[in-house]
Formats: structure tokens, sequence, C-alpha cells
């Protein structure tokens, strides 16, 4: 089993482009939503090799995808789009909540806890793109979350 497991990663390996950046993604998740509600939030820890910047996103699933910040501006909350996130060597970079995040909108039906949103991650290093697959859960949202998304 193991060899066979050593193989797979092998073949995976040698087919990624000579300068392809690892990129290791953990806890991906996705915000459950109510019937109606048209956006969500999709979140992970993203960790890469090399210095690279996570520059956009897409789902097969969801018909616009964008990546997003929250943060304070003069007492308010605020969310906009950004063209970049940076992923630093070796270093964690959570998408959370209230703070870095991608967000899942013009949704046609609801999310379900459980429900899986495969999430295509573009990610560019030394001027080059790749893309990295994820499957994000969905999870069912906690009461009083998500008014951020409500009115965006």
């Amino acid at each position: 089993m193991k060899a066979l497991v050593a193989a797979a990663f092998l073949a995976s390996a040698a087919s990624l482009p000579a300068w392809a950046v690892n990129i290791g993604v953990t806890d991906a998740w996705v915000r459950a939503t109510m019937p109606g509600q048209p956006v969500s939030g999709a979140y992970m820890q993203l960790r890469a090799d090399a210095d690279a910047r996570l520059v956009g996103a897409s789902s097969q699933a969801v018909p616009r995808v964008e990546v997003h910040e929250m943060k304070m501006d003069g007492g308010v909350m605020r969310m906009r789009e950004v063209k970049a996130i940076d992923l630093p060597q070796g270093k964690t970079v959570t998408l959370k909540p209230g703070g870095f995040h991608i967000m899942l909108m013009n949704l046609e039906k609801p999310i379900a806890a459980g429900d899986i949103i495969p999430l295509t991650l573009v990610v560019e290093s030394g001027g080059k793109r790749q893309t990295v697959e994820v499957n994000a859960v969905a999870r069912a949202a906690r009461m009083g979350g998500g008014a951020a998304h409500r009115h965006h």
C-alpha cells in the first residue's frame, strides 16, 4: 500500500511544472446558508514553500467568486475585494471570518451543512501562475454569525 501511495505521489509531482510552488491547504470550509441568502464565505489555512500570492479563486458550483478582506476603517468594519493575499514562504496564512476570505456570490441554491464546494485557487509565484484544487466542506452557520455577509 505504501508503494502505491508513493507511486501516486511521484506521478502527481512529476506532472507539476518545474517552477510550481507547493501550497498546503488545511481546514477548508464554507459557511452554510439560509434559503434565499445569495452569498457565503470560504475559509482555510494556506502555507507555501516559497513566496507566493493568492491572486484569485473560482468554483464550478458558484457563479461568482472573489478574494475579499474585512477590516476596520474609521471605526466601521468594511469588506472589499483584494487583488492578492501574500503567502510568505513557510508561514501559515489563515482565511477566516472577519479577515481575508473567499466570497461566494450569486448563489443559485442554499449551501447545506455537509455540502462539498469545489474551489480552484489561483496562486502566483515568481511571475508564474498555477491552480490549486480544494474541496471545502460546508459548516452550519452559528447564531449571530455572518451578519457582514448578509448585506454585501
